[in-house]
């Protein structure tokens, strides 16, 4: 059976014991693990690994020697419990080896649990999953988490009390952060607010959450591209307190207004012109559509008058000559 979505999260945190076996997948390794993390732990408890409830397996092992997954599947263990087999690393080589385990589960033997890279839909090892009555197969692709999900997230770290606007700024942090990242964001924030009642609140985020300077750059002129001209100056101010120079702003923006550009001068579509994730991919022809080809290339032209203004000898504070610039492209108009 496929699980999709909604669906699929709501699997991850409240798993069908009576099922032989999940196979979880996904090109991003820590998206993977951390999901497998969630089932392992919904499936045995917190105290299943130390109550020897958990039987770890590598794909190698298994693919010179099966028989020790066939014996942890059957095994009677110690204490009283539901118990996991976990296989990580899989590939389409232990395909036959999966079916045989599967179509050998009898009630009370230890769920499987499978881990794999990207597959793709003609996968063999997919496929045994796909067709087999008492399986799971998820998939875990480059996709935003649904609210559903970050509420969840939230609310396992116990982060439940929180205004509307914090809310919201932890749900744009999910949207940006590498999953592996955002949950440990959460983390840190918990255990901030352990002994303090207050709600959460946006500033408290802001301050914990690791936001790399790369990043606000990127923030910065995607506030430009998408003519938020209030969201400029702050931006700024806080990447000159970090020490950025006005060359590196002028370089960020220069090196994504070019690639506006080559989008919209694609005769094949924009789309062709990219590669990236779709997140990525999605905000450029947002602000695509924001954009003439004549507004972009005089956009271009001033951040290159710009950049040589901030290599000249001119006396011009730096900061505030890329700072114009910037403004100038936000408040502009086609």
């Amino acid at each position: 059976m496929i699980l999709k979505g909604v669906e699929a999260s709501r699997y991850f945190a409240s798993p069908d014991p009576s099922r032989a076996g999940v196979l979880v997948f996904g090109a991003d390794g820590m998206r993977v693990a951390l999901r497998r993390q969630d089932l392992v732990g919904a499936l045995i408890g917190p105290d299943g690994p130390s109550e020897m409830r958990l039987t770890r397996l590598s794909a190698a092992d298994l693919r010179k020697d099966a028989a020790p997954m066939f014996d942890a599947l059957r095994a009677i263990g110690f204490f009283p419990g539901p118990r996991v087999v976990l296989v990580e690393d899989a590939t389409d080589s232990l395909a036959d080896i999966m079916a045989a385990a599967l179509q050998d589960w009898r009630p009370g033997d230890a769920q499987l649990v499978v881990t794999a890279g990207g597959l793709t839909g003609k996968s063999t090892l997919k496929g045994v999953f796909d067709r087999h009555a008492a399986a799971v197969s998820i998939g875990l692709y480059d996709e935003p988490p649904t609210a559903e999900e970050i509420q969840a997230t939230l609310r396992k770290a116990g982060l439940s009390q929180m205004d509307r606007d914090a809310e919201s700024e932890l749900s744009g942090l999910a949207r940006a952060l590498e999953p592996g990242d955002f949950r440990q964001m959460l983390d840190k924030i918990a255990l901030y607010k352990i002994a303090d009642a207050a709600p959460l609140s946006v500033a408290e985020i802001r301050a914990l959450a690791p936001m790399t300077i790369e990043a606000e750059v990127s923030d910065l002129v995607a506030a430009v591209a998408e003519r938020r001209a209030g969201a400029v100056g702050s931006l700024v101010r806080r990447l000159e307190g970090q020490g950025v120079q006005p060359v590196a702003l002028c370089i960020g923006a220069l090196r994504h207004f070019r690639s506006l550009h080559a989008m919209a001068s694609n005769p094949s579509g924009a789309g062709q012109q990219f590669r990236g994730n779709f997140r990525q991919k999605e905000a450029l022809e947002r602000q695509l559509r924001l954009w003439r080809m004549d507004a972009l290339e005089s956009a271009i032209t001033d951040l290159v008058e710009a950049d040589l203004t901030l290599r000249s000898a001119s006396r011009a504070p730096g900061m505030a000559v890329i700072e114009r610039a910037l403004l100038r492209l936000a408040f502009s108009k086609d």
